[in-house]
């Protein structure tokens, strides 16, 4: 049978094969470029288990586990034994963002030995500049206020001095309100600030310090009403920077310092 190639057809074919690569023109079996190898077919044998595991993909990095602020705050105010290891250790508390953005740590004015601990809100720009409680116009009315029952911050006598506080020692941005997260991470260093100072009462002068000591707000409705706040009798009042914007409440102030006057003098 004739080939159907010419000769000249079959070089011209072969020498095009021969550019493309081909080293062999013919071979001895004919080859099925589309058949599966036998060996893939051939069932694996299973993994040890240590090499399974070190074809195991690795594990990823476990997240650290979540601080909570409050626990914190918690352990390090339990292991200040006197105000100074307090004061050091709020200032070295690392949870809250108020301290990147204020001068000082505001911690106390007055007499740790006072029978009487007012308990205010947080540091306005006057106190955030000075680093002491109650300095700007509300403090200064504070002042005049605990003079008209013969008291003062600076007095030597217990009898007749106050010591100051506030439930934030930073002062927070454009003087804006506490938040609740910011109230419950502070709280414990406030609790155990009452403990050391030991007064006889606490003064909770406005809705911060209401809220911190006694978990309500409302100094409109708790004000003038004897309480309990961190184990010991408690007065609300409306805050003195309150009262130079509403000054017709300052009879309510005025009978709720009476009220503090009697409990120290023990007529109520």
């Amino acid at each position: 049978m004739e080939s159907e190639l010419s000769y000249h057809a079959a070089r011209a074919l072969l020498e095009w094969h021969i550019e493309l690569g081909a080293t062999e023109a013919i071979g001895d079996l004919p080859v099925n470029r589309y058949e599966i190898p036998a060996a893939a077919l051939a069932p694996k044998p299973a993994p040890t288990p240590d090499a399974a595991a070190a074809r195991a993909t690795p594990p990823l990095p476990q997240a650290a586990p979540e601080v909570d602020p409050v626990d914190v705050a918690r352990a390090a105010a339990a292991g200040a034994a006197d105000l100074k290891a307090l004061e050091a250790a709020m200032a070295d508390y690392p949870h809250c963002d108020l301290k990147m953005g204020a001068r000082n740590l505001v911690f106390f004015d007055g007499n740790p030995a006072a029978r009487v601990m007012i308990i205010g809100e947080a540091p306005g720009r006057d106190e955030d500049m000075q680093g002491k409680p109650f300095v700007g116009r509300a403090g200064q009315l504070l002042d005049r206020m605990l003079a008209a029952i013969g008291m003062a911050r600076h007095s030597q006598d217990p009898a007749k001095s106050v010591y100051i506080t506030n439930v934030l020692p930073w002062r927070p941005p454009q003087n804006r309100d506490p938040k609740p997260e910011e109230i419950a991470m502070l709280l414990p260093f406030l609790q155990r600030h009452v403990e050391l100072v030991d007064p006889e009462l606490v003064v909770l002068m406005g809705n911060t310090s209401c809220q911190a000591g006694l978990g309500r707000r409302g100094i409109t409705r708790l004000r003038g009403t004897w309480t309990q706040a961190y184990g010991r009798p408690a007065m609300p009042m409306f805050h003195p920077a309150g009262l130079l914007r509403n000054p017709h409440n300052k009879r309510f102030a005025w009978a709720d310092l009476l009220e503090v006057q009697a409990r120290l003098e023990g007529e109520t």
